[in-house]
């Protein structure tokens, strides 16, 4: 009974984003020192996740352009665009494209340059290359980590550089990140709070920390 009990308890922290389990027992997710797949990733909290993608709808342009960035919570909302969604759909991430690429309504244009294997995201050279020349009306990121003490941070060099050029693009930048990524702090640190206008989290956000978010100018909504 102890060991089911301990089990259990495991996995919902592990559900929540607090703990890493490895054989013979768990970790504090902040002292990973590596970056989990994103085919790890694409359950873990799903149902978090897939709240955030359909309140993330609600910031779609009514016409224009959109772009999606690679990553497990950002693909959740490439999957619910409603079918006469006719927005220009930008993305770096070579599952979202691969995904939209036969939707009638959109037209899909993908960032090349290097495929990262962990994250399925295009970057290096000619991903900010090309990310240099956009301007898009809106833009749905995601982070590794975001607090009001370190800003926006990630694990890996290339897509540090890739998602701080992401940050310039677009009129209105919305964060798409659940509440495991609130307070969580990664290697390097690439974009500042005043760079977002909207955090899509969930429902588990802490409200002092929602408070604390609020009051660095980000409008927070909780799904």
């Amino acid at each position: 009974m102890v060991g089911e009990t301990i089990r259990r308890d495991l996995a919902d922290l592990e559900s929540r984003g607090l703990i890493r389990r490895v054989h013979g027992g768990a970790i504090p997710l902040e002292r990973v020192s590596f970056e989990p797949p994103i085919e790890a990733r694409h359950d873990l909290m799903r149902p978090e996740k897939e709240r955030i993608a359909l309140a993330a709808l609600a910031e779609l342009p009514g016409e224009g352009s959109a772009f999606i960035e690679a990553g497990s919570t950002t693909s959740f909302l490439a999957g619910v665009l409603p079918a006469d969604c006719s927005l220009t759909i930008v993305t770096n991430g070579g599952d979202i494209a691969g995904s939209l690429a036969r939707r009638p309504n959109l037209t899909v244009l993908a960032v090349g340059g290097r495929v990262r294997p962990r994250s399925l995201a295009c970057v290096d050279d000619w991903a900010l290359d090309t990310l240099s020349k956009l301007q898009v009306t809106v833009a749905f990121l995601g982070t590794n980590g975001l607090s009001v003490e370190n800003g926006l941070t990630t694990p890996d060099p290339a897509e540090a550089a890739v998602k701080r050029a992401m940050l310039s693009i677009a009129q209105h930048t919305v964060l798409l990140a659940d509440h495991s990524k609130i307070g969580a702090v990664s290697l390097l640190r690439y974009g500042e709070l005043d760079q977002i206008d909207t955090l899509i989290t969930d429902s588990g956000l802490p409200q002092s920390q929602e408070r604390d978010l609020q009051g660095a100018g980000i409008r927070v909504i909780r799904a």
